[in-house]
């Protein structure tokens, strides 16, 4: 007799059918599929690897080619045949400024009661060592660009030492957005004036410098960032005999002002800056200055705490 209190196990589902055929071949796939997976566990490199790191990242880069064209060479170097010495500034009044003088009728009151008196000597970097006076008196050169500005302390400088060797036609372009670089007020709070409505009146309190030295002929601001302002030189056939670069001091604002510099750097003008020495050392200024010159056959010639390159090739074009 059945025991009626225990109930009966739930009737299994059928198989069907026509899914039994495909059981074996179903079976040694899954089977190669577990055998392949541990294999390969087994194979791969531990997470302890005694490989050095170093040596990973050497034969990881063994296949790149590091000899030209890279990237880092790739600059717009085909610029404009060169206007005469005489047009550049017209060109530059008209292209910049609609043909108005930045400094006629500056300071406006409102702007004035802004900014700090004039400094006799501008704060500055480095601004008056000799290396200008080597360079000026040798080259005797009719436009100076400049990149890296701040106050003017260098590009005042310089034009004392054009009026004094009786150079009464040169130009000295300086090329900088006259933004400054974040938290500079904190090193040369008492040099700058407050800012004001986020413009950091730079731009102003150098042009104010520039009307007291009485050089408002002389210097000539070019307010955006050194790239634009170069490339757009480059476009008009403004050329510069003497080329000053201390704007950016990383590796890679340095080596773009000192490449779209040199394309707009006249046959037999010389390039230099300043911050050759710096706590960077080979991964600032110094390191681009040393890549560019073995890279166009140039020498580099340390003067203080400045580098002057070589003259730039007279066979070079344009003339």
């Amino acid at each position: 007799m059945k025991d009626s209190s225990r109930s009966s196990p739930p009737p299994a589902l059928p198989f069907f059918p026509p899914l039994r055929r495909y059981l074996p071949s179903a079976t040694v796939i899954l089977l190669l599929f577990s055998l392949g997976y541990i294999a390969g566990l087994l194979s791969s490199p531990s997470s302890t690897s005694s490989v050095n790191p170093q040596l990973q990242s050497h034969i990881r880069d063994s296949n790149c080619s590091l000899s030209p064209p890279h990237d880092l060479f790739r600059f717009h170097t085909d610029c404009a045949k060169p206007i005469p010495h005489d047009r550049v500034l017209p060109t530059l009044l008209n292209r910049l400024f609609n043909n108005t003088s930045p400094y006629s009728d500056f300071p406006s009151p409102e702007t004035a009661n802004l900014l700090l008196p004039p400094a006799a000597h501008p704060r500055g970097w480095g601004s008056t060592k000799p290396v200008f006076s080597d360079l000026i008196s040798t080259i005797r050169p009719l436009t100076i660009i400049e990149l890296g500005t701040f106050l003017g302390a260098s590009a005042l400088h310089m034009a004392s030492l054009t009026r004094n060797l009786s150079l009464p036609n040169s130009l000295i372009l300086c090329l900088d957005d006259f933004r400054g670089w974040p938290a500079f007020r904190s090193r040369f709070g008492r040099h700058v004036p407050i800012p004001h409505h986020a413009d950091s009146l730079l731009l102003h309190q150098f042009m104010l410098g520039v009307s007291a030295a009485g050089e408002t002929h002389r210097i000539l601001p070019v307010p955006f960032s050194t790239s634009s302002g170069l490339a757009a030189l480059c476009e008009w056939g403004i050329y510069g005999d003497l080329i000053e670069v201390d704007a950016g001091h990383d590796f890679h604002s340095a080596w773009s002002d000192i490449n779209m510099a040199y394309a707009v750097l006249r046959p037999g003008g010389v390039l230099f800056g300043h911050d050759y020495y710096t706590a960077a050392d080979d991964h600032g200024v110094r390191r681009a200055v040393t890549l560019f010159s073995k890279a166009k056959g140039l020498k580099v010639r340390p003067h203080g705490e400045h580098w002057v390159l070589s003259p730039k090739p007279v066979d070079s074009v344009p003339v």
